[in-house]
């Protein structure tokens, strides 16, 4: 084996001389120092501040609106809050109704309990818990929906938007406030 090495000396060397040039090629050199681009931001000084909405801000409450008229007439609302502050947020706010823009939420049906709309496809926990702001808490107040109501319901569901009629949920809530489970499996799949 000896006299192999010392035969092939020349060749061994020209290799580990070739192997030391290709890892100084590859982890030797220094990448050059990339530039850095940075943009104004609204902290840097001299930014003006962020624009406010102040007709959003200045908005009464739901619990406000509600509460002032029930303040108004003497109705008791127990142990749910100051309704004297209330009816004042409400009286405060009510100076700027013109700016505010109203939240428009679905039909509401009297008398009906709340479903689990979870069971319509397409329908998770976070889009019903949107729908519960809304107002719809029922498959009636779904299958009494017209194109109107979809259109104002679907400009209310941010990211959601267009699932109401991709998913078909009037047809799916119609079979379901009818309770016509077999109707609704055979057309939309098992419950």
């Amino acid at each position: 084996m000896l006299t192999t090495i010392e035969t092939n000396a020349l060749v061994i060397g020209v290799v580990l001389v070739l192997g030391l040039l290709v890892a100084w090629l590859l982890w030797g050199r220094k990448a050059p120092p990339r530039e850095r681009h940075r943009s104004a931001d609204v902290l840097d000084e001299g930014a003006g501040p962020a624009r406010r909405n102040q007709a959003l801000i200045d908005a009464p409450s739901a619990a406000a609106r509600v509460a002032a008229p029930l303040a108004a007439s003497g109705v008791d609302l127990g142990g749910f809050g100051d309704v004297a502050a209330m009816a004042a947020a409400a009286e405060v706010a009510s100076a700027h109704e013109g700016e505010v823009v109203e939240e428009v939420t679905a039909p509401v049906v009297e008398g009906v309990a709340g479903d689990d709309l979870t069971r319509l496809k397409g329908l998770g926990p976070k889009l019903a818990a949107r729908l519960k702001e809304l107002g719809v808490v029922s498959f009636a107040q779904i299958a009494a929906w017209n194109e109107a109501d979809l259109a104002k319901i679907d400009a209310q569901l941010g990211t959601f938007a267009g699932r109401p009629v991709r998913d078909n949920w009037v047809e799916q809530a119609k079979f379901l406030a009818a309770d016509d489970v077999a109707g609704y499996e055979a057309k939309f799949g098992k419950l």
